[in-house]
């Protein structure tokens, strides 16, 4: 199986969480697969939320599925993301600016004062597995180091950083009390204890992230993700092996 692998950074990002935004605006402190399946829209030319066009569902008429191009498009892609930060913690900052576009605020000047919290200098390597014609679009696109739209992490005032583009070869293997390099769904790896004597120093990162989106409301689905140093015995997934790299694909 081959992967197209790339270090994706940038001086900012923002993924906003859509839970909270009356006085501040918060980010995820990972880049998760439906920001990156929206970068890869971007690079790729398809529409995004704002261009779709909607259907008007009436009263008699069931509610369908329905998504933005990007999405149903690209959905299918499997990718695996390693933090290159240590571990894996992504400083964050908030950041204050003005708005003063007339239609911001109803306040008088039409001023809005915003607060957004920016992950900072955030960096890391992703892979996506060529196993379809949609990836292997991508992967050239990447390679030619070309985009129809500018990739972005997150919002337009973040620009990404592609660099070191390559295409892997990746080898099935097993994890048995073993190390992920990548972050992973929790629930598909079981964490083995240290024996007393291990001087490793520990890490363990977790946090609910996007995975998908919902095809009736476009919202968010979510699953707790874990990056993590300790050894980790997975049964019922597929393991992969670039270098000396274990990736799980999602």
């Amino acid at each position: 199986m081959k992967a197209v692998k790339f270090t994706l950074s940038g001086k900012n990002a923002f993924f906003k969480k859509p839970e909270v935004n009356t006085y501040y605006y918060f980010t995820f402190g990972q880049i998760h697969k439906v920001a990156l399946l929206g970068m890869f829209g971007a690079i790729l030319g398809y529409d995004g939320y704002a261009q779709k066009k909607w259907t008007k569902i009436k009263k008699e008429q069931s509610i369908v599925k329905e998504y933005p191009e990007f999405y149903e498009k690209l959905n299918k892609l499997h990718i695996s993301i390693v933090p290159q930060n240590e571990r894996g913690y992504i400083p964050k900052k908030v950041q204050l600016f003005n708005n003063s576009v007339g239609y911001a605020s109803g306040e008088q000047g039409g001023n809005l004062i915003v607060k957004e919290q920016w992950l900072e200098n955030p960096k890391w390597d992703i892979y996506v597995l060529i196993d379809c014609d949609k990836a292997e679009k991508l992967a050239d696109s990447l390679k030619q180091k070309r985009c129809v739209y500018m990739p972005y992490l997150g919002k337009n005032d973040h620009p990404a950083d592609i660099k070191n583009v390559q295409i892997v070869e990746l080898e099935e293997t097993t994890c048995q009390e073993q190390e992920i390099s990548g972050m992973f769904p929790k629930r598909k790896g079981e964490l083995c204890l240290l024996d007393d004597e291990d001087d490793l120093e520990v890490f363990k990162y977790e946090e609910n992230l996007p995975i998908a989106l919902n095809g009736y409301t476009n919202l968010y689905e979510y699953e707790k993700f874990c990056y993590t140093n300790m050894p980790v015995t997975i049964t019922e997934e597929i393991v992969y092996k670039e270098a000396n790299r274990r990736l799980i694909f999602y």
